[in-house]
């Protein structure tokens, strides 16, 4: 199976795609791949997430694209069939954890504590994503649980900025960084693509 992080490469920004239309997802999509970005992560929080997601992957073929807030069964199954590269949980149980393992695609289960920790790295995963990483305990968490939980690489998401990215991917324990400040919702909304590029450009650093 392939790893996430190998699915990242050198990238160290994971972006997040909200998306209300089809053609939204592709907008900001391409405004990502401006910046260099070779994969994205589609959150199945809006009811054309995952149209948006078949159609970035029809218009933009070169570019990774997965899906995140998938939380069941029926939601992973939607994404698999919607042509997903990868899979982003926003939390954890056994049975979803299960189904996971059982899904054939790199999976970035989501964790916010040590028992979470604890039970996604006895299902066999070894790449988690903190969230949300803020309200989690943030850099000095995972900094903490670094000798502990020696495997374990992260993605921290929820409350990652441009400002305090560093404090995260300074870490020996953490390989990238997702985030939604990259394209802010009003950029969106009024079409402000060159900003959602440059942010990512600066992200990316």
């Amino acid at each position: 199976m392939t790893s996430f992080s190998s699915l990242m490469g050198n990238q160290t920004l994971l972006p997040i795609i909200q998306a209300e239309t089809p053609e939204q997802g592709i907008a900001i999509a391409q405004a990502m791949a401006n910046a260099g970005l070779k994969l994205v992560e589609v959150v199945l929080r809006t009811e054309a997430s995952l149209a948006a997601l078949k159609a970035i992957k029809a218009e933009l073929p070169d570019l990774i694209v997965g899906a995140g807030t998938v939380t069941n069964e029926v939601i992973l199954r939607q994404a698999i069939d919607a042509g997903a590269d990868f899979i982003i949980t926003p939390a954890v149980s056994e049975r979803l954890l299960g189904y996971l393992a059982d899904c054939g695609l790199p999976v970035l289960p989501g964790v916010s504590n040590t028992g979470e920790i604890l039970m996604a790295r006895e299902f066999g995963y070894t790449e988690l994503k903190l969230f949300p990483a803020a309200l989690s305990g943030g850099a000095k968490f995972l900094s903490s649980i670094s000798s502990i939980f020696q495997d374990i690489q992260f993605c921290p998401t929820g409350g990652v900025t441009l400002e305090n990215k560093m404090d995260f991917l300074s870490l020996d324990n953490v390989f990238a960084v997702g985030g939604t400040w990259v394209a802010k919702k009003d950029w969106v909304e009024s079409g402000q693509w060159q900003a959602i590029t440059e942010a990512c450009v600066e992200g990316n650093k």
